[in-house]
């Protein structure tokens, strides 16, 4: 498997004490700092620097379906990224692991995309695509193309060569050595790039967020509508829903990881 602990026994030590017990304590310690943090600054008169834990719980509290609402306008628009950008990014990883020539071409190109920062992409998408969902998923599938081209690409070259070996002393056809050897050998590499676009995929939505100003929902346009206004009890708010969202996408993936490669990769779980 291409990086990361066995999915296997990272799924079933999740069910342990000794796995989720220090995070629990971390994330007492954290609320306990929080409050005394918060509660100094209330004390002194500044209260629009850091809202009391309970104030956020509140307003967690008080407005659920609003926070569901958006945060299923910027998941949905995450996911949709993932998919077109994933789609587009393993299907070209697809054909440079078959062409080496314009993967020495390609290659160079991709990296300087990736280097440049993604919010610059932003406001030139929205001047062509408008308010709408479109540049927020463009935003989120420029964020998600390369680590999944890169690490998908590194999968479908790392097929182990006896295997290759045999399919082409039987005259395999290169779609039967794509399809029988390098696809499964790429699975582990998917998962790991998925693992890591996921969570990237929600910063990419939230970013197009903060840039598409004209929108009326996600907890990108929440964050920036409630900061400018100082209200910072929604702004934790939707900051703890989305890291509860990223955990949830990890583990969701992490658990489909398991199956897949049960069935289709035994020997590399």
């Amino acid at each position: 498997m291409v990086g990361g602990p066995p999915v296997g026994g990272l799924v079933r030590s999740w069910w342990r004490p000794s796995a989720w017990a220090p995070a629990v304590v971390a994330l007492v310690v954290l609320a306990a700092v929080w409050q005394l943090l918060a509660a100094h600054l209330v004390a002194q008169g500044q209260t629009y620097l850091l809202p009391l834990p309970a104030d956020v719980l509140s307003e967690l509290a008080g407005a659920p379906g609003t926070y569901l609402a958006d945060a299923w306008t910027t998941l949905s628009t995450a996911l949709l990224g993932v998919l077109l950008g994933g789609v587009l990014a393993a299907a070209l990883a697809v054909v440079l692991s078959e062409v080496p020539l314009l993967a020495r071409a390609v290659l160079p190109l991709a990296v300087v995309l990736n280097t440049t920062p993604v919010v610059a992409f932003a406001p030139a998408l929205v001047v062509a695509f408008g308010f709408g969902r479109t540049p927020k998923v463009l935003v989120t599938a420029v964020v998600v193309f390369f680590p999944v081209l890169v690490t998908l690409l590194q999968g479908l070259r790392a097929a182990p060569p006896d295997a290759l070996m045999v399919l082409r002393s039987l005259r395999a056809s290169r779609s039967e050595v794509l399809l029988r050897l390098r696809l499964p050998s790429a699975l582990p590499a998917l998962f790991t790039a998925l693992r890591v676009v996921l969570p990237l995929s929600v910063v990419g939505a939230v970013v197009a967020e903060f840039v598409a100003a004209g929108s009326s929902s996600g907890l990108g346009t929440l964050i920036t509508t409630s900061a400018a206004s100082y209200q910072l009890a929604p702004v934790y708010a939707a900051i703890i829903v989305l890291a509860v969202m990223g955990v949830l996408l990890l583990g969701a993936v992490v658990l489909v990881e398991r199956r897949v490669l049960a069935r289709y990769a035994p020997g590399r779980r």
